[in-house]
């Protein structure tokens, strides 16, 4: 069979795709795909076609109380995911494209719960495994979309480098495979399908491809608003040299009906959306509320250690290097357009961070754009007499990311507050220790300590109870620092703790020193990955300061009752002294 190892390819993604999902479902925790954003997204089909109120949502109180998809953001429609219009209705924030591509699975997952004892109410396991299971055939049809197209212009083994890391050595498998309700993997598949069909147009135009491009131009809209830069891809395809742009501006002028049947169908694709709004708000067209920085774009979305796509899914680098052997593809100017526009307007959005997340997951969606300069630089290496280190990189780049990924399904990495001295201790870290999570809240570790004397400050010897009520602070230990000997420059404390309690969720143990220069402060929380609330647990992080006299006072916070058991705390103080005979 002709180009095998891309097909096996495809199948391999799809494995990949299925053993990530399935490897992600905990025991004896419900499978929940539409909660947080994937909700917003999702409401449409339930309130529609089952309840038959999209507007006032009076049945989502106690779908919400069952099943907690809303993600405690309100009672109702009170949520995030819906807004309150000037006509009293609950209008959903999100667009409908994503439902609509769910419908099939939904309505599957619909016929089942009628016929079993599942309640056919749009939130019980048979939907919630249509959608987390139907969305990795989505997948493997993008896959094989993607494929086809790569083939028109690279080898069989280009083709198949390219999808190994475009799908395995980046975000896209955890918003596929894991986070899988948000739009993210749907609008993955649309871009595929807009590239194959502007290259199906431009090779033979017909009527056909110029509808199935701008109906997906449209539905991509109707999906997420900014999308609505993907008419750049058959904008500017074909136009890489002046000779090829003559051409195709030659060829769209002699089939202009054409473009007229690729806007009916966009507008119609956009349609539904339209309507929606008018039935539910009274307007044709309903502000969601985005906010813009355009001035002032967030390059840490690139570069940050928050949540940098170049940092955490290394491999987009090459997205960016391939942009540099395009010449002569026709796809060039195409690529050069959308996807700086594109990387724009995502790092200019207000809320940066995107939510919880994995690396950058707002560029998810339009990587099989990414995917052709990366197959571009790709093709150019495999021919080099050094492409035995290129594959051991394209396997230390997809060994990374699936580790990476399953680190955070863990939480070890984190969906929001990531940080560069965390994440070096993290790196390919297994089994991070108390202090490698204290990194989370606290950006202190000494050097080198081989050379400092030590003095323990607080012991306490026995265990003993703790009880917090509601936001009140708990103090565990309060003690006078005495002051040293010597030009003492910097001290150091040791917190170390080991405490039993339930109510670890949003709870901090705090150490805060006050001296004649202020109060210096830090702290950790209880809940990590690896706590565990029916069991004891450590916790130790660092603080320093530059005067040894003082207080040090320890306490428990949090926004609810705690009770507990304090098993061990000792605070030791590691200092230098200069100037002692």
């Amino acid at each position: 069979m002709k180009n095998i190892l891309s097909l096996l390819v495809c199948v391999i993604i799809s494995i990949a795709l299925l053993q990530c999902r399935v490897a992600n479902i905990k025991p004896g925790e419900p499978l929940k795909i539409t909660q947080w954003d994937a909700n917003g997204y999702y409401l449409y089909l339930p309130s529609i076609l089952i309840y038959h109120d999209y507007k006032k949502l009076t049945w989502l109180e106690a779908i919400d109380q069952k099943y907690r998809v809303t993600g405690g953001s309100g009672h109702g429609g009170d949520g995030y995911q819906t807004k309150t219009a000037d006509n009293g209705n609950y209008v959903f924030m999100y667009q409908g494209g994503v439902a609509m591509m769910e419908l099939p699975f939904f309505l599957i997952a619909h016929f089942i719960a009628q016929h079993s004892h599942y309640p056919p109410d749009g939130f019980s396991p048979p939907y919630q495994y249509a959608l987390g299971f139907g969305i990795i055939f989505y997948s493997l049809l993008a896959a094989l979309v993607l494929r086809k197209l790569l083939l028109v212009y690279f080898n069989d083994l280009t083709t198949a480098l390219t999808l190994l890391l475009v799908c395995l050595a980046t975000n896209y498998i955890q918003y596929s495979a894991v986070d899988s309700g948000q739009s993210h993997a749907y609008l993955f598949l649309l871009y595929t399908l807009v590239l194959y069909a502007t290259y199906k147009w431009h090779k033979a135009p017909s009527v056909g491809w110029a509808c199935v491009t701008g109906f997906i131009c449209g539905f991509a809209t109707m999906t997420r608003p900014t999308e609505a830069i993907i008419i750049f891809i058959p904008l500017f395809w074909d136009t890489h040299t002046k000779a090829a742009a003559k051409a195709k501006w030659a060829m769209v002028r002699q089939h202009t009906s054409h473009i007229g049947f690729a806007a009916a169908c966009g507008i119609l694709a956009l349609l539904p959306q339209l309507i929606y709004w008018k039935l539910a708000s009274g307007s044709w067209v309903f502000d969601v509320g985005s906010k813009w920085k355009f001035l002032n774009p967030y390059f840490r979305v690139l570069f940050g250690f928050e949540k940098g796509w170049f940092i955490y899914t290394p491999v987009t680098v090459l997205f960016i290097v391939g942009m540099f052997f395009m010449k002569g593809f026709q796809f060039r100017k195409s690529v050069l357009w959308f996807c700086l526009l594109n990387i724009y307007i995502i790092i200019a959005w207000d809320d940066w961070r995107y939510g919880g997340s994995y690396s950058t997951r707002a560029l998810v969606q339009s990587y099989p754009v990414f995917a052709l300069p990366l197959a571009a630089l790709v093709d150019k290496v495999i021919f080099k007499k050094w492409r035995p280190a290129f594959y051991v990189l394209c396997a230390y780049f997809i060994g990374v990311n699936l580790f990476q990924i399953n680190q955070y399904c863990k939480t070890i990495l984190h969906f929001n507050d990531m940080n560069r001295r965390y994440y070096a201790r993290i790196y390919l870290n297994p089994n991070p220790t108390p202090l490698d999570m204290s990194l989370l809240d606290s950006n202190e570790i000494p050097p080198d300590i081989a050379l400092y004397k030590t003095e323990t400050v607080v012991n306490t010897g026995e265990s003993f109870a703790i009880k917090s009520q509601l936001g009140n602070h708990t103090v565990i230990a309060d003690t006078t620092l005495p002051a040293l000997k010597g030009d003492v420059r910097l001290c150091w404390y040791r917190i170390k703790c080991e405490l039993k309690t339930p109510d670890l969720w949003q709870a901090y143990l705090n150490a805060a020193i006050t001296t004649t220069n202020g109060v210096k402060q830090g702290r950790v929380r209880l809940f990590s990955p690896i706590s565990d609330a029916t069991k004891a647990n450590s916790y130790e992080f660092w603080l320093s300061t530059s005067n040894t006299k003082g207080k040090l006072v320890i306490t428990i916070t949090t926004p609810y009752s705690l009770t507990g058991e304090i098993k061990q705390l000792e605070v030791t103080r590691y200092y230098q002294e200069y100037g002692i005979d």
